[in-house]
């Protein structure tokens, strides 16, 4: 009997041990831990500008609306064959694994990947057949590589929905909405592709260790009632996630810039975690003090997915107010053009004023040769090995 009691409690171990030692982050109370059951700080950076351009980051605030418009003038400049040439060499460039291995000897612990719904999905407007979703093999394909680069170096990656069909707010540029279609709240096939990304993402990913989770939709942004709607929605996709994938946490913004916790709470999944975000504002344990009382209350973990845009001081205090109370961060973002703020600068190359100064309706049109010359040019001066890295930010964000 004694034999027996002994290879009992050895088989139990062995099962708890395997159970625990997953991989895979969760949520354990407030904190985010490992497979191990230790608690992980995440040190983030967000992959903005590769897979959805902002036009600030490219020096077109005021010039374009969104991505959308940004293209819309690239094709009439250079030409629709050549524009795609460009986009191509963009998404080729931007992000290497040689970025990744970087981020990792800089000392980022993981990756937030804001990503574009059309180049998974095609527009609902699209669609061949109504109601069809037709999958891209684009969007699928990059993050692959992307995964296996943060594999390699041990960097977890969150998947982010930064322009979710149709778009998800108010804020245009953000979520590259084109206000002459029917937006995420305005159109149920909208959010009937946005569940079904996430369920394709979800299947592809389940048994992905280093997926660090699901960030479901960046910033809403949008006027809806004690964000009923927002809540139903996510819990949909909450749900069809769980049909596939018992594995990943759940990550959870706000509307209003990610901070408008109403009707969100309490949670209705038991590997959740609550995402704010922080822009332009005091450094002190007063301004996050409501989600700090919100993550005792319900004991669920917070990170904070996004912030910047500022100067070195402001970083090195935030991070630190963060990590006060092990909340995780990642920072905007990792490239922009001619600006220190980012984690690397990228030099403008010659003859891009002058197609800004005629967008702009400032100067005359550049031929279509020098223009998509120029545009090529800047697909180049985006590889990390022709910017230039900010090591003060750096030093700001970890510390040193």
């Amino acid at each position: 009997m004694k034999k027996i009691a002994l290879l009992f409690t050895a088989i139990c171990l062995l099962v708890s041990c395997a159970r625990s030692d997953t991989g895979f982050l969760v949520r354990d109370g407030r904190h985010i831990t490992n497979g191990k059951g230790e608690v992980v700080q995440l040190r983030g950076i967000g992959l903005g500008g590769w897979m959805l351009q902002e036009p600030y980051m490219l020096k077109l605030a005021g010039t374009a609306h969104a991505q959308y418009d940004i293209k819309n003038k690239i094709t009439e400049l250079v030409g629709e064959e050549r524009c795609g040439e460009f986009y191509n060499a963009w998404l080729a460039n931007m992000i290497t694994r040689r970025d990744i291995d970087s981020l990792k000897a800089w000392g980022f612990n993981s990756v937030r990947l804001p990503m574009h719904y059309n180049l998974f999905t095609l527009p609902v407007e699209d669609e061949p057949s109504e109601g069809g979703i037709t999958w891209l093999e684009k969007g699928f394909a990059m993050t692959d590589s992307l995964l296996r680069w943060c594999s390699d170096n041990e960097i977890y990656l969150i998947l982010d929905l930064h322009a979710a069909p149709g778009g998800q707010g108010n804020d245009i540029p953000i979520a590259d909405v084109d206000k002459t279609k029917p937006n995420l709240w305005q159109s149920e096939q909208n959010r009937i592709k946005t569940v079904a990304l996430w369920k394709k993402l979800a299947e592809r990913y389940r048994d992905e260790k280093w997926i660090g989770g699901y960030d479901l939709i960046n910033e809403t942004n949008y006027p809806l009632e004690e964000n009923a709607a927002l809540r139903k929605l996510m819990e949909e996709i909450t749900g069809a996630i769980r049909s596939v994938d018992a594995n990943h946490i759940i990550f959870i913004e706000g509307n209003k810039f990610a901070n408008d916790f109403t009707g969100l709470t309490p949670p209705w999944d038991s590997n959740m975690a609550y995402s704010f975000h922080k822009y332009w504002n005091p450094t002190t344990v007063e301004t996050i003090q409501k989600f700090l009382d919100m993550r005792d209350e319900l004991n669920v973990p917070l990170w904070m997915g996004e912030s910047g845009e500022n100067n070195n001081e402001w970083y090195r205090s935030a991070v630190a107010l963060f990590e006060a109370d092990t909340i995780g961060w990642a920072w905007w973002t990792i490239k922009k053009l001619d600006s220190e703020s980012g984690i690397m600068n990228v030099t403008i190359p010659d003859g891009y004023s002058d197609i800004v100064g005629f967008w702009k309706d400032a100067g005359p049109s550049p031929s279509p040769d020098e223009a998509y010359r120029t545009l090529m040019q800047l697909t180049e001066n985006i590889k990390i090995e022709n910017c230039k890295v900010n090591h003060e930010v750096l030093d700001a964000l970890f510390g040193r």
